[in-house]
């Protein structure tokens, strides 16, 4: 054979045989080939697993052999916060939105209790879809309230898996909270990092708009259209904030598992201001490298995986981005530690990312929300609700000192326009404003678009807070006098108009 031809074709053999080694080495960095006996029949006494609420994350097994894995999980139907002042009826797999965390090993045999509060009003299973076996357990898990169910499965594959009750109506049941993730780690586990956290997003139907206060009922229309009130990670808006913020330091590594328990919308799931080192996309065994946004499917789940460079407020969106700042799809990884500025030199701006979660957690929003139910709403209890709201959705433009932007936007700092008249102030939040306006003495010429997502007592907060404050003469808006304005509802005002 000729010589030259010969090499050739060992180097395409070797360039094959170097392509599938590229391609097999992310099952391989990831464990993801059996220990022998992993199949067999479990050794050891029965361990009771360790199942964990939200944020937080079981140990890892640290096991070296198959077991019987007792799993008891309870479904709660409760009344919970689902933003400041708005609640609803869950449907939890143990008592949190998303349920408790489940953690096994590849080969386990998993005995699974599922019980039913006797005070819950509907019957409920549950579908793992780590299971392999009809309904993933749902055929086997049916249960009535004041009952329990048990069935038995092996955990034949690793990965991440979602899990969710599957009783007709099936979408009423997830919509309702009732989803959560179970890891099923490889014989050799997962590789060590410093922190683990569990985060899942929802999407869910009320009949109330946006942070419309009290108890708010399921809208299952809403649910059918795919036209969500909330979408929402860990079940409340504000779960992942403030005090509530996950957190990490420096130069530290962190694992989230990453689940979308939908019903209905796909997650484009990134942190601002940070980079995946490695996502196990869909839940799988392959992973991808230096990801900046990774789509997680209703029904599926990720594993991202990143090192923290540099400190800050690091922000978790679903980055269909109106989720994010206009439905609460929002959450906190705080990092602590040294700046580094051959990384990163710049000032962190928390108000352009943070929206109104801007403030710890809107405390106090939530007192003039109790204030305003109990019928003793001060003027003090509207200017800190107004602070805290107006820093995440009016200072960017408006700036925080109320000074606006020179030939951009008007200040609203000892504003003519704004003392002159009022009802015209709530008329310009809630419909919008167009056109040339002076305002002390200065033409600007922009466009304020309708503030639709605020709910009345938000505005209201929100003018009183900016009459009373940077110079103006001071007043107080009330609700009823928003809900007054809003009730006419006409296009955007021109400013030359008024």
């Amino acid at each position: 054979m000729n010589v030259a031809r010969s090499a050739g074709i060992l180097d395409a053999h070797a360039t094959r045989i170097g392509l599938a080694a590229m391609l097999c080495a992310p099952l391989l960095s990831f464990g993801a080939q059996p220990a022998a006996g992993d199949f067999g029949p479990p050794r050891g006494a029965p361990i009771h697993a360790v199942l964990t609420s939200p944020p937080n994350v079981p140990p890892p097994v640290a096991r070296n052999r198959p077991a019987k894995v007792i799993v008891t999980l309870e479904v709660v139907e409760k009344e919970m916060p689902i933003s400041e002042g708005v609640t609803y009826t869950f449907w939890t797999f143990g008592g949190t939105v998303p349920g408790s965390f489940i953690r096994v090993r590849q080969g386990d045999t998993v005995e699974f209790h599922l019980k039913n509060h006797p005070d819950n009003k509907m019957p409920h299973n549950i579908d793992l879809h780590g299971v392999t076996g009809p309904g993933g357990g749902a055929a086997s898990s049916f249960t009535a309230p004041g009952h329990e169910s048990q069935f038995t499965f092996k955990a034949l594959n690793e990965g991440i898996y979602v899990y969710h009750c599957a009783t007709a109506p099936v979408g009423m049941h997830v919509a309702n909270g009732m989803y959560g993730l179970m890891l099923v780690e490889p014989p050799r586990g997962l590789p060590k990092v410093d922190h683990e956290y569990y985060v899942m997003q929802g999407d869910f139907y009320t009949t109330g708009k946006y942070r419309e206060k009290g108890a708010q009922p399921f809208d299952m229309e809403k649910a059918i259209d795919e036209r969500p009130t909330y979408v929402l990670f860990n079940g409340a808006e504000g779960a992942l904030t403030g005090d509530k913020a996950m957190k990490a330091k420096v130069n530290e590594t962190v694992r989230l598992f990453v689940g979308n328990g939908g019903p209905n919308l796909v997650s484009s799931f990134h942190v601002i201001g940070a980079i995946f080192d490695k996502v196990r996309f869909e839940g799988g065994t392959n992973f991808q490298t230096n990801v900046q946004t990774t789509l997680i499917p209703a029904g599926g789940a990720a594993i991202a995986e990143f090192r923290t460079r540099v400190p800050g407020s690091y922000v978790l969106v679903d980055h269909s981005i109106f989720r994010a700042f206009n439905k609460g799809a929002l959450a906190i990884l705080k990092v602590d530690g040294e700046p580094d500025k051959a990384i990163y030199s710049g000032k962190e701006l928390d108000s352009v990312y943070l929206g109104d979660r801007a403030g710890a957690n809107l405390n106090a929003v939530t007192r003039a929300t109790a204030s305003s139910a109990a019928g003793t709403l001060s003027l003090d209890d509207q200017v800190h609700a107004g602070q805290a709201l107006f820093a995440g959705t009016c200072s960017v433009c408006h700036q925080g000192n109320g000074a606006g932007l020179p030939g951009v936007f008007p200040p609203l700092a000892k504003s003519d326009f704004l003392g002159a008249d009022t009802r015209r102030a709530i008329g310009v939040v809630l419909h919008g404003l167009s056109g040339k306006v002076t305002v002390n003495g200065q033409e600007y010429h922009s466009v304020m678009p309708p503030m639709t997502q605020l709910n009345d007592d938000e505005v209201a907060n929100i003018l009183t807070y900016v009459l009373n404050s940077w110079g103006n003469p001071g007043g107080r808006i009330s609700i009823d006098e928003v809900k007054q304005q809003r009730a006419a509802p006409t296009a955007p005002a021109k400013a030359s108009e008024h």
